[in-house]
């Protein structure tokens, strides 16, 4: 069978060329010729069967022979909220997988015990335009700016949200039994869940989201590094909606 070959082109039915990154693997990798078909994905919901019309040195034009609606795989917002990790690889390793499972937005936070204060998403993008294209996702993630704590504390989020922690002195439900109640109640329900960094949130920080609506949660009985917690709680938010819709 034939390769089937994804390139990524925001508002692709109102274009007719390919990004430069996406033309240059067209032309240079793949050696696409005119009349070659390939498949677009929009990110916001849509695939598009199409053909390429030229493949200059620089420049890959294409015409769009059918549009491909497609259905989403999960009901509701799935919302990952986490404190990078100070070996950017490993948030890049999360990020990429979390795309994969299925996520629709993650957030960067700048806690007390953060050991990354900056963080640029450029690249972040890219690892998300590369996962969304590898798991043939319609929709890509929305991947937020970093802010402090204490901004993504003030900012409005709809929907259930979660801080995970390992303070036993603060009451603790787990998570997964607590996302099969929210989707059981409401299939739709937007979710967030809030992960700290490696030195874990401070009390003060626990106890302020808790103020501000977040229910306090565990993930389990081990103690999960920050990018596996984050991932944990993506498949976790994953698992409770398609028990629901299936």
């Amino acid at each position: 069978m034939k390769e089937v070959r994804y390139f990524f082109v925001p508002d692709a039915a109102h274009q007719n060329e390919l990004p430069a990154d996406e033309a240059m693997h067209a032309l240079r990798v793949l050696r696409l010729k005119g009349g070659d078909e390939l498949f677009l994905m929009d990110g916001t919901g849509s695939f598009f069967r199409a053909r390429v019309t030229i493949a200059a040195t620089h420049h890959c034009y294409y015409e769009i022979l059918e549009h491909l609606p497609q259905q989403r795989q999960w009901q509701g917002h799935v919302h990952l909220a986490a404190a990078p990790t100070k070996m950017l690889e490993r948030i890049e390793w999360m990020l990429e997988k979390a795309t994969e499972i299925g996520v629709d937005e993650v957030s960067f936070v700048n806690t007390k015990f953060s050991e990354r204060r900056v963080l640029k998403t450029v690249r972040l993008e890219k690892i998300v335009v590369s996962a969304v294209k590898q798991s043939r996702k319609a929709w890509k993630p929305v991947i937020n700016e970093m802010v402090t704590f204490r901004n993504f504390m003030e900012t409005p989020i709809e929907g259930y949200k979660f801080i995970a922690h390992c303070y036993d002195e603060i009451p603790r439900t787990y998570l997964f039994d607590e996302l099969k109640t929210v989707c059981q109640a409401d299939p739709e329900a937007s979710v967030t869940v809030f992960i700290g960094p490696e030195g874990d949130f401070s009390v003060d920080e626990v106890q302020q989201a808790i103020e501000a609506g977040y229910r306090s949660v565990h993930l389990g009985k081990s103690r999960l590094r920050t990018e596996t917690a984050g991932l944990a709680a993506v498949m976790m938010m994953q698992l409770s909606k398609q028990n629901i819709n299936d």
